[in-house]
């Protein structure tokens, strides 16, 4: 799949070389002008015209009728040096491999001294690789194959930077292991589908995993997932894997990601139009799953625990209702408000169990609240927290893989709200005000002391439309930031 190659750029045999070009040395750089001097000069020319441009994210493709070893080049912009960080490098990347795999190609070779030799930079083009030529998954009876880009070479004398390509390879592979499962449709992604996906990967990476069944489930007192169960012909599951990577299991961090595999809204049931794509009210666990993926291909020293609460929320005649008093695994009562405030019901009983399990730090990810899509769109992910420490390491990990984040308020007047309720300790919709906070804070409740961030991906584990990163639907959010977050703890 990846190789190193040394040897002059303009003998590399493949169907299409990558060349970066930047603003202050378009016609400076050294590949650029054993290119342009093997070309007889047609280069500038070209240039000059603005059928090759280094404006940043443009891409421009060359023909060069068997004069050098490579049949296509693909010109890639990269604007001015100083205004590139990696998140556009990574966007840059992206948009030439999409254009190369259109193309027909399934190799690409890399001139990286007119790219980049930094690691970090190097670790995006893996990412880059792995997530713009993504396609997902369709039923069609009838659809064509689709190009594929597989291989790429790296024209460099540094083999080192193999391993940072594979790093960005894994991250990017478990944002795809995320599309994939967000992206299968409710019949054909049970709880029970979960769990199994959950068990492969586990498989995959030697990794100790343990699912409960329904009965397993009540033995762990979990009345608020069991509620949110109650209206389902499926019987739901509670997912714990663990990947150990230090000496002693001890200290985990945890991954707890929302399973809801579909979301009627219960009696609090959803419109017409709101019901549709709920298919993807599991983004959360697929989170998780993702980063685990990731996180069983790039060994870092540390404990994990990945922790989903899957089922589906339907309507029945034994399903919980609005009134209805619960029963959480911490012992804490909630009164049902509202049956559509089904994940934080589900996450409530998988946090406490993160808790009494040992959990050192915890990450909820959720498809929450739409009340988080009206606040912050569909690009920016919208996080609390009641650790300042614990939030500005996962903070980090998003600035390097440019999954934006954006802190909401966790204060005491909103924790309040949700403390409010006359018949129990707890209600799960103290109203619509500040829904997305409220909705965060009553996960928190179950956290308690213990360092934890709360990401709602309500509005962002779905794009409308293709980008430069991948097609349009599931963007597999989050995966690469909590792995990140992990393999930044041994730094």
């Amino acid at each position: 799949m990846f190789n190193t190659v040394n040897d002059a750029v303009k003998n590399a045999h493949t169907e299409a070389l990558v060349i970066g070009l930047f603003e202050e040395n378009k016609v400076g750089q050294a590949v650029y002008q054993q290119l342009n001097d093997a070309l007889d000069g047609q280069l500038d020319d070209l240039v000059k015209s603005e059928d090759v441009t280094n404006s940043y994210g443009t891409v421009s493709k060359v023909h060069t009728l068997g004069k050098i070893g490579a049949k296509r080049i693909y010109f890639v912009g990269l604007g001015k040096k100083d205004e590139l960080d990696v998140s556009r490098f990574r966007k840059a990347m992206g948009k030439v491999f999409k254009r190369i795999n259109r193309d027909g190609n399934n190799k690409a070779s890399l001139a990286m001294e007119s790219l980049t030799t930094d690691p970090v930079f190097v670790e995006a083009v893996g990412e880059a690789f792995t997530l713009s030529t993504y396609q997902l998954q369709t039923y069609h009876t009838s659809k064509k194959d689709d190009a594929q880009l597989t291989n790429l070479d790296l024209i460099t004398t540094e083999a080192s930077l193999l391993e940072s390509l594979h790093v960005g390879y894994a991250l990017g592979h478990g944002s795809n292991t995320s599309r994939y499962l967000v992206n299968l449709p409710g019949n054909l992604l049970t709880a029970t589908d979960l769990a199994s996906y959950a068990e492969n990967i586990a498989e995959k990476h030697g990794m100790e995993i343990k699912v409960f069944d329904k009965e397993g489930i009540e033995k762990l007192g979990m009345g608020a997932l069991l509620a949110v169960n109650q209206g389902s012909e499926e019987p739901p599951r509670f997912i714990v894997m663990k990947y150990q990577g230090k000496d002693d299991w001890e200290s985990p961090i945890a991954l707890v990601g929302k399973g809801i595999t579909f979301d009627t809204g219960g009696y609090s049931l959803k419109g017409k139009e709101g019901i549709i794509g709920m298919k993807m009210d599991m983004g959360g666990a697929a989170a998780v799953l993702g980063a685990m993926d990731a996180i069983g291909e790039t060994k870092p020293e540390e404990n994990v625990m990945c922790l989903i609460p899957s089922t589906d929320n339907m309507i029945s005649g034994s399903a919980f209702k609005p009134d209805d008093v619960i029963v959480s695994m911490s012992g804490k009562t909630i009164e049902v408000r509202n049956t559509d405030a089904e994940g934080r019901l589900a996450l409530a009983d998988a946090v406490t169990y993160a808790r009494q399990n040992g959990a050192a730090k915890i990450i909820d990810v959720a498809t929450l609240t739409g009340g988080v899509v009206v606040a912050l769109g569909d690009e920016m992910t919208g996080a609390m927290t009641n650790s300042g420490e614990w939030y500005d390491q996962v903070y980090e990990a998003s600035e390097q893989t440019g999954e934006l984040l954006w802190e909401l308020p966790y204060h005491d007047v909103f924790k309040k709200k949700v403390r409010t309720s006359h018949i129990a300790d707890l209600n799960n919709s103290p109203g619509r005000k500040g829904h997305a906070v409220l909705a965060g804070c009553f996960v928190g409740e179950f956290a308690e002391d213990t360092p934890w961030v709360h990401l709602d991906i309500a509005g962002t584990a779905i794009t409308e439309s293709e980008h430069d990163l991948g097609p349009k639907g599931p963007t597999g959010v989050m995966a690469r930031t909590l792995a990140k977050t992990i393999m930044n703890q041994n730094y």
